[in-house]
């Protein structure tokens, strides 16, 4: 745990091409032989680091029925609630110092959930879901970085209702400004 933590304190400050073994070490208290008889490098416990919030989104969409919009909603608060109680973990992981194979990896997962059922269920073409979902996923990640980055001054169930709101209804669902001159 202690590497863990030593690691994500480091990619708040350089980037994971930048970090050290030795560095890695001596901020962790540990000698590197320990290091090597769990890890082969710094990518490995990045990787690792990464699979136990992985694990835990998978299993998240893995409870919902993804084309009902309650059952989404749902989903997303949940996944928006525990990316808040992992505010620092979520936020290295996300950032340009964990590099992109964590947002590569998150794309993947929902990907697989996402277009599957808005093929099956929605009737949707496979080549309009592709773009679709991409979008949606791209948009999201971007959306959470942000909400985090700022201090996550909307709660979970905000966030989850605005994209939920977004992804099913489109501009429509943005409030408008009463002062606009556009109307």
């Amino acid at each position: 745990m202690v590497l863990k933590e030593s690691l994500l304190e480091l990619l708040k400050i350089k980037a994971i091409a930048n970090i050290t073994i030795k560095e890695l070490c001596e901020r962790a208290d540990i000698n590197r032989s320990t290091f090597y008889s769990h890890y082969s490098d710094q990518y490995e416990l990045l990787t690792s680091i990464e699979d136990e919030v992985l694990d835990e989104l998978q299993n998240t969409l893995q409870l919902y029925n993804h084309s009902d919009k309650n059952e989404t909603f749902e989903m997303l608060q949940r996944i928006f609630e525990y990316m808040a109680s992992k505010k620092d973990i979520c936020q290295m992981l996300l950032s340009d110092y964990g590099g992109r194979n964590f947002q590569n990896r998150v794309m993947s997962i929902t990907h697989q959930y996402i277009i599957q059922k808005w093929e099956d269920e929605q009737n949707i073409l496979k080549s309009h879901s592709e773009y679709v979902t991409l979008f949606v996923l791209s948009g999201s990640i971007e959306v959470v970085k942000s909400w985090l980055s700022n201090g996550m001054e909307d709660s979970p169930e905000a966030m989850a209702r605005w994209i939920n709101d977004f992804t099913s209804n489109g501009l429509s669902c943005i409030p408008k400004n009463e002062n606009s001159r556009l109307k």
